[in-house]
């Protein structure tokens, strides 16, 4: 694709135009730029001519930038951003492959972390950077090639991998336990009940796969942002938490804590390796890839 010249301004006018978006002076972006504030104020102008529009109010020495030009600059942000994290994957790997992945803290730690080695005796060429998020991001503003993501396949433009289904069992500490297991849906309700911040409607539809439907005020209980912490409160007695079956086979098989139900609840979410569309054809990401398949749940259980 051949971009004609005037559609791609200079990396210097269009770092003044951003620096002067988010510091919101000349005099801070020239700081920051190690110019004059009569060299950044060139720059814009430099950049309107190119682009034959005003970009900048000019009020007493002061520039501000119109709406329009706000949106362009954040724009030119997330471009700038792209531009600098291939420039350093390049120069930190120029002859081998680097993928920079997001990872969910427990499932990272606990279901791929295990198998990496795996990955890395395959293809020792290959360098993974893994970076913890909990919330949801956008690829095209974050310098992520690939991310482990929970939910449903419907993230817009991206492709994904199938990695495994979430089996949820009810657990706590066997000082809490009530009743010798299983203990009915009911009981379960009115125990103290553990909640975690990215999955804040678990226990609501947990209880309504068991066919009964809570009250708001029946489901009080602690908030936990994190599945580690979550299963600290669980073991120290604090109450029933809801948790991933493969997170909590060690604690279960020790006696730490007692699953409350005989058999795990599969939940509607699943764990997936997400790429945007762009990354498809990068040649680190498509190893991990053809890896991971092998590694992956083969087929969804639930019957559809």
């Amino acid at each position: 694709m051949q971009v004609p010249r005037r559609f791609l301004p200079s990396i210097s006018a269009l770092r003044a135009l951003e620096a002067l978006s988010r510091l919101g002076s000349a005099s801070a972006a020239a700081e920051e730029l190690a110019l004059t504030q009569g060299a950044v104020s060139r720059q814009i102008q430099s950049l309107e001519r190119q682009l034959g529009t005003t970009l900048v109010q000019r009020d007493r020495k002061k520039l501000h930038l119109s709406p329009e030009a706000e949106i362009y600059a954040g724009e030119v942000r997330q471009a700038l951003n792209m531009i600098a994290q291939s420039t350093l994957r390049v120069q930190s790997a120029p002859l081998a492959g680097t993928l920079n992945l997001a990872i969910l803290p427990a499932f990272g730690m606990r279901w791929l972390m295990p198998r990496l080695p795996e990955f890395s005796r395959h293809h020792p060429d290959v360098t993974i950077n893994m970076t913890t998020r909990l919330q949801p991001f956008n690829f095209a503003s974050e310098p992520f090639d690939a991310a482990l993501h929970f939910g449903k396949a419907e993230w817009p433009g991206t492709q994904s991998l199938l990695l495994k289904h979430e089996q949820l069992l009810p657990v706590c500490a066997p000082e809490l336990l009530p009743q010798t297991v299983p203990v009915d849906p009911v009981d379960i309700l009115r125990m103290p009940l553990l909640h975690i911040q990215t999955r804040p409607e678990a226990w609501q539809d947990w209880f309504k796969s068991k066919g009964i439907k809570p009250q708001v005020q029946e489901l009080g209980g602690t908030m936990y942002d994190q599945f580690s912490t979550i299963t600290q409160a669980a073991l120290h007695g604090l109450g029933v938490a809801l948790m991933p079956d493969y997170l909590v086979e060690q604690d279960l098989a020790t006696g730490r804590l007692v699953a409350l139900q005989s058999q795990a609840t599969e939940t509607d979410g699943a764990y997936y390796l997400v790429w945007p569309n762009a990354k498809s054809r990068d040649p680190a990401l498509q190893k991990f890839c053809d890896w991971l398949r092998g590694q992956a749940q083969p087929e969804d259980p639930l019957p559809r």
